[in-house]
C-alpha cells in the first residue's frame, strides 16, 4: 500500500470516507466521537494544505485511507490527567484515523508507516472508540492517561516509542 500526502483535489474522496467512518462509528457503539459533521471539510482542506492530511492508495490505484500526521507538538497534548506519557521527547501525532473499509489492515499500516516517520507517536481517541482502542494496542501502543480536547471532551491518551517499553498498561 502507498502512503502520500492528499491533494486539494482529492477532497471529496476524502469527506466520503470520513462519511462511512462516522456511520461505522454509528453502527458499533462509538455513537459520540465524530459528531456534527466533524471532520469538517473545511478543517481537512486546511490539513491538506498544511500537507498534514496523508492517504492510502490501494494496489488498485483507489484511496482507502486517510489520517492526519505531523511530527511536532500538539496543544491537545500538553497537559495529561490520571497517568503520564512515556517521555517528553519531540513526538509525531496522528488524528482522524479513517478507512474505506474495503481493505484491511488500514489503520495498522498508517500507524507502522506514521512510526517509520518518528519513532515516537502520541495519539488518542474516544472512550466508545474499542476498535480503534484495540488496534492501537496490538501496535504496541500504551495508554498513558486522559486528555481533553479542544471542545472539553474526554479522550483515552496512547503513546509508542521506540526505547520504551510500551506493553500495554491499563491506567
Amino acid at each position: 500500500m502507498e502512503i502520500r500526502k492528499a491533494q486539494l483535489k482529492e477532497i471529496d474522496v476524502i469527506m466520503d470516507i470520513y462519511a462511512l467512518a462516522r456511520q461505522f462509528m454509528q453502527e458499533t457503539g462509538n455513537r459520540n466521537q465524530w459528531i456534527n459533521g466533524y471532520p469538517s471539510k473545511d478543517l481537512i482542506t486546511n490539513d491538506i494544505r498544511n500537507e498534514y492530511c496523508h492517504v492510502c492508495i490501494s494496489t488498485d490505484n483507489e484511496i482507502v485511507g486517510v489520517f492526519y500526521f505531523r511530527i511536532g507538538n500538539d496543544i491537545t497534548y500538553a497537559k495529561i490527567y490520571d497517568g503520564k506519557w512515556l517521555n517528553d521527547k519531540p513526538y509525531g501525532v496522528i488524528h482522524r484515523l479513517a478507512g474505506t473499509g474495503k481493505v484491511r489492515g488500514i489503520a495498522s499500516c498508517c500507524l507502522q508507516w506514521c512510526f517509520n516517520q518518528c519513532e515516537n507517536i502520541r495519539v488518542d481517541t474516544h472512550q466508545d472508540n474499542f476498535i480503534m482502542q484495540n488496534i492501537l494496542k496490538k501496535n504496541g501502543y500504551a495508554q498513558c492517561g486522559i486528555i481533553y480536547i479542544e471542545n472539553g471532551t474526554k479522550r483515552l491518551a496512547f503513546q509508542n516509542s521506540k526505547n520504551t517499553d510500551v506493553s500495554y498498561k491499563h491506567i
